[in-house]
């Protein structure tokens, strides 16, 4: 994903150093206001952060492995002063400051204070959440995209501790589950989607979209989704003090029942675990005991591909999938979701019916077509989509416009980076990837398939209402 201005930070996990830290270095003069020592004691001590923060969630994953139905009821203790800092120094410098007017920059010229007192008001209870700062980015259909830009002190509590939540939910997530969680890319996502459709007998394809998923999330059942496996009221508390915030617009604070703030740090996890219970582990039942042929599911956010081997399965999950989200504040958008023919055998069942070739669906950002190989075998093919194309070199434009007065051969290395990328990302696409791609629901033919390839996380359905 790509941070254009005025984004937020994404959730990035803090992983452990390859090296060992080594003694603090000494300083040789004396100190200047502001500073905390030299470059080495600096690289030194956020080297030690990174073990700490490292070991601390080691920890808390395997507790989350070895008991999968288990509630935590001791997290807030690791929002530690190393915690703290490290989700500081994860954060995007050039990110856009939120009301509190601060940057990256401001903040570390006096880092030491500033995080201990941080620090201090967490633990104390303290800690006040600020309104996030309305924003709009364009989309590529033309409209604007809400973004919620959070205080930088918000943002900091917001990565120590959803740091801490995914060492709990990467060992729940079910492995057709894509979007913003850790060592997952778009580009694994589509592989799984394309040898799920090229392996299996999918005749058809669900291209599903939630109408406003995040202005629509109902804050009340998340938060009961949180206490199945959080059970400690200071993190639960943390939590709604973001969701209660509001947002600032206009002069404005707007609070709202629904919604997770687009564009937070904490919204891409917080979404995540209400689409794995809302949908997830229900699509992972439906499909166990209601298919009658292969299944396959590929979810990137609230973007959601099925595909089915038999038309009659496809019909019932749809209908099924309407009243599941309906149950949760949520809906499918009624022009956007459609149910179409596409997969191996497609072009020639539409043939024998008089029908044209089979349509085509978007799916992050590329099309994906029905195709055939020089040999004459079914190849599935995806390009760029002509919108985000056109978005691009708008991008492209601009850049070089910006940069006009720089020398030619510097610009010239930058719009190489750029073609390379390109061409590259292109040749990736319309490469058929191997099974080790394909962490996603099936039937059948899943079974003959390397261990590798079967779904990550458990497949059991949480007891109580909310996960079922």
């Amino acid at each position: 994903m790509t941070h254009g201005h005025e984004k937020s930070d994404p959730a990035i996990v803090a992983t452990k150093p390859t090296n060992k830290a080594g003694q603090l270095a000494a300083e040789p003069v004396e100190r200047r206001a502001g500073t905390e020592g030299n470059a080495d004691q600096q690289s030194t001590r956020r080297a030690q952060d990174r073990e700490s923060v490292s070991q601390a969630l080691d920890r808390v994953r395997q507790a989350a492995r070895q008991r999968r139905k288990e509630k935590f009821t001791a997290l807030f203790h690791h929002l530690s002063l190393p915690m703290l800092r490290t989700a500081f120094f994860a954060l995007k410098r050039e990110a856009a400051p939120g009301v509190d007017g601060l940057t990256w920059q401001d903040y570390e010229a006096d880092l030491d204070r500033r995080i201990e007192d941080l620090h201090t008001r967490v633990q104390r209870g303290a800690y006040r959440a600020q309104p996030s700062r309305r924003r709009y980015i364009p989309k590529q259909d033309g409209r604007q995209r809400p973004l919620a830009v959070a205080a930088l002190e918000d943002k900091i509590v917001q990565r120590a501790t959803v740091a801490v939540l995914n060492a709990i939910y990467e060992e729940d997530f079910l492995g057709f589950s894509y979007g913003f969680r850790p060592g997952r890319s778009q580009h694994e996502a589509l592989d799984a989607l394309i040898v799920g459709i090229t392996r299996t007998k999918v005749n058809y394809i669900l291209d599903a979209d939630i109408r406003s998923f995040f202005d629509e999330v109902s804050q009340q059942w998340l938060v009961r989704f949180l206490e199945h496996r959080i059970a400690d009221p200071r993190i639960i508390r943390l939590i709604q003090k973001w969701l209660k915030a509001g947002v600032l617009e206009d002069g404005v604070v707007t609070v709202s029942e629904k919604g997770t703030g687009q564009g937070s740090v904490a919204s891409p996890l917080l979404a995540n675990v209400y689409l794995h219970y809302v949908v997830d582990l229900w699509a992972e039942r439906w499909r166990r005991r209601e298919a009658t042929g292969d299944v396959v599911i590929v979810r990137y956010a609230d973007d959601i591909v099925v595909g089915f081997q038999h038309e009659a399965d496809a019909r019932r999950f749809w209908d099924a999938m309407r009243a599941r989200l309906a149950e949760f504040a949520l809906s499918l958008h009624p022009e956007k979701t459609r149910l179409i023919e596409f997969g191996r055998f497609a072009a020639v069942t539409r043939a024998k019916r008089g029908l044209g070739k089979p349509e085509t669906f978007n799916f992050l950002g590329f099309k994906l077509i029905c195709g055939t190989s020089r040999s004459g075998k079914f190849l599935l093919r995806r390009k760029t989509r002509r919108d985000r194309m056109r978005a691009k070199l708008r991008e492209v434009k601009e850049e070089l416009r910006r940069r006009m007065h720089q020398p030619i051969p510097e610009q010239g290395r930058w719009l190489r980076q750029v073609v390379t990328g390109f061409f590259r990302l292109s040749r990736r696409a319309n490469q058929q990837r191997g099974a080790e791609h394909l962490p996603v629901l099936c039937r059948g033919p899943m079974a003959a398939l390397p261990a590798a390839a079967q779904p990550e996380g458990p497949h059991h359905v949480a007891a109580g209402n909310e996960a079922g």
